[in-house]
């Protein structure tokens, strides 16, 4: 039997992942790998920065665990001035959970036990916004990297704001620390990978940003381009991104929208984070 180009030899690799599903099935074929997945178990909550959509707060304390929530708040995004007056969200602090601030420069801290005390025991983390390249500088292959990870297998969930959900990809954007104008920067690539196979933007129509994962996506054929508005807001989990609200969210997969690199991911929907089909 003459088995179809892989992926990565066909001229039209994507009409191969999308029209060939089924007649690989019908041929007895194993189905394709997933194109991007999400956690096994557990919960993302990402936002694009800006105001918090109003549809967060009940969502992010039922997936944290309620009145049992047990939260960790992670700054380590913003500027060094900011730090020390760095406070969780309202909807965290009001609800009376216990509340861990974790922070650090210092990836040998951030690399040892005593550090990641708090995340062991949690049920929730938020990661506050700011310039994600500080967040991989201080936690890429620590065990705090890993103590995360832990806390999502565990069924939690890590909510994150503008940098603190681009982090959360796979592949980092707007990490450069000359600039949040560049969207690649050599040595600061790699995201958590919390969603495989992703690049996640943020404040992506207020700063019109709306084509700039075009260019990831062409020079990069297996990431998917997640782009938040400000005040936008999704949960992946089970393998699918689903929109809070109707805030914008643009999902840029490397097919033309007519005339455009991306479509609109509508309210009521959600994205099929495998087949990067929105249903």
């Amino acid at each position: 039997m003459t088995r179809a180009p892989s992926p990565r030899q066909h001229p039209d690799r994507r009409a191969v992942l999308t029209g060939g599903l089924t007649a690989g099935a019908l041929m007895g074929e194993a189905p394709p790998p997933p194109r991007s997945s999400g956690p096994a178990r557990g919960a993302l909550l990402i936002m694009g920065g800006g105001v918090m959509s109003p549809r967060v707060p009940p969502v992010a304390t039922a997936l944290a665990g309620g009145a049992s929530a047990r939260w960790v708040y992670i700054p380590t995004a913003l500027r060094d001035e900011e730090i020390p007056t760095a406070r969780p969200p309202v909807f965290i602090t009001k609800a009376g959970s216990p509340v861990s601030i974790l922070h650090t420069r210092d990836r040998a801290e951030a690399d040892s036990d005593p550090f990641i005390t708090s995340l062991l025991t949690a049920t929730a983390v938020y990661i506050e916004g700011g310039r994600e390249w500080r967040l991989a500088d201080a936690y890429l292959d620590t065990k705090t990297e890993s103590a995360l990870h832990e806390l999502l297998a565990r069924g939690g969930l890590i909510a994150g704001t503008s940098a603190g959900a681009s982090i959360m990809g796979s592949f980092l954007v707007r990490a450069s620390p000359l600039g949040n104008g560049l969207m690649v920067s050599p040595g600061h690539e790699r995201g958590f990978g919390f969603i495989t196979h992703c690049a996640i933007d943020q404040h992506v129509v207020r700063r019109h940003r709306q084509g700039d994962l075009a260019q990831v996506v062409a020079e990069h054929l297996d990431i998917l381009g997640i782009g938040l508005d400000e005040g936008a807001a999704a949960v992946v989990r089970e393998g699918r991104l689903t929109p809070l609200d109707d805030k914008p969210i643009l999902i840029t997969d490397g097919s033309a929208h007519g005339q455009l690199s991306y479509y609109v991911l509508p309210h009521g929907s959600h994205l099929n984070l495998a087949t990067w089909r929105a249903i």
